[in-house]
């Protein structure tokens, strides 16, 4: 295969209307710059025409490429396929509703490949969004990241980021996760992330495919992620930890009472809220210990967590 500039992954949803203004858009940028390019335009089980309009893009355009999913797996799933995909020295994602604007494609290459970023993320430091529903959650969560994770982005969520080739053939993303790409790949080691303001525009077709669910999971995900960069290497570092301090706070507190019982001759203990609080102690922290042997028993890396039902693949060799 021919060396390439830039792969473009778009994961999209019931995007009919903005695809082919957003592959021409894409193109204009790509020839007036003089790079050699692929769009991956992923379809995440649209309902209406979405997957028509891009096999008539492709038909038109070889550099246009198209996965389509059997049914709706998350916009994850969809940069992962296309993360899988990528050809590209530099990797660039960005959504299909045209609100990431195809322009600041040449800025955010130049970051990759002369200023040396492994990844940049794009910021919408002004945004068309509603306050309320968006953007105040969005500084929340953007807020809370920041402490977690240590890495200082203002734009989290942001799809218009830029990857070097080596960053998105080492990552993963599964589940909700996508949201998180900048703290997988400091995980991973892809320590120079760097931020670029970029254009938000109004969205010019259709509605939004997200809820304020989304912010709720995120936390979640945070969470879970911030864990398994953590101990995910090591659970018994964690489980294992924790295990010991509660049977060792049980132990102490049920070796009080025995000491109690035998020289100080106090009876009824075990009707003391104490024995009780002992007796969970070492409970919880048995079962702690042996979570942590068992969690270093299994994979973390289950086989089919990111098997997906491709129905169909365009790939045209131009």
């Amino acid at each position: 295969m021919k060396h390439l500039d830039i792969s473009v992954i778009v994961p999209l949803k019931n995007e009919e209307e903005s695809l082919p203004e957003l592959a021409a858009w894409i193109d204009r940028v790509m020839q007036d710059n003089g790079f050699s390019y692929e769009v991956w335009m992923v379809d995440d089980g649209s309902t209406d025409q979405s997957w028509e309009v891009i096999r008539e893009i492709s038909a038109s355009n070889p550099n246009i490429k198209g996965i389509k999913f059997q049914r709706n797996y998350g916009k994850s799933a969809a940069l992962n396929e296309g993360f899988r995909k990528a050809q590209g020295r530099v990797v660039i994602t960005m959504d299909a509703d045209l609100q990431d604007s195809p322009d600041e494609i040449p800025g955010l290459y130049k970051m990759i490949v002369e200023d040396g970023y492994d990844l940049v993320s794009g910021w919408k430091k002004k945004r068309y969004d509603n306050t309320l529903t968006k953007n105040l959650p969005s500084k929340l969560f953007n807020w809370a990241t920041v402490k977690m994770s240590g890495i200082k982005l203002h734009d989290f969520n942001c799809g218009l980021k830029s990857y070097r080739k080596k960053v998105v053939k080492t990552i993963e993303v599964y589940g909700e996760m996508h949201r998180y790409i900048p703290v997988i790949a400091k995980w991973s080691g892809f320590r120079n992330i760097g931020e670029k303001v970029v254009e938000h525009r109004k969205r010019k077709y259709g509605t939004t495919k997200f809820g304020l669910e989304r912010f709720i999971n995120g936390f979640l995900d945070l969470a879970s992620i911030t864990f398994v960069g953590r101990f995910g290497k090591r659970p018994m570092h964690f489980f294992g930890a924790l295990g010991t301090l509660f049977f060792i706070i049980g132990f102490i507190i049920a070796g009080y009472l025995a000491v109690a019982k035998i020289f100080w001759m106090q009876y009824k203990m075990t009707e003391r809220p104490l024995f009780f609080l002992a007796m969970l102690l070492l409970i919880i922290g048995s079962q702690l210990f042996l979570t942590g042997f068992i969690a270093e028993l299994v994979a973390r890396n289950a086989p089919e967590r990111n098997s997906y039902l491709v129905e169909e693949i365009l790939e045209n060799e131009g």
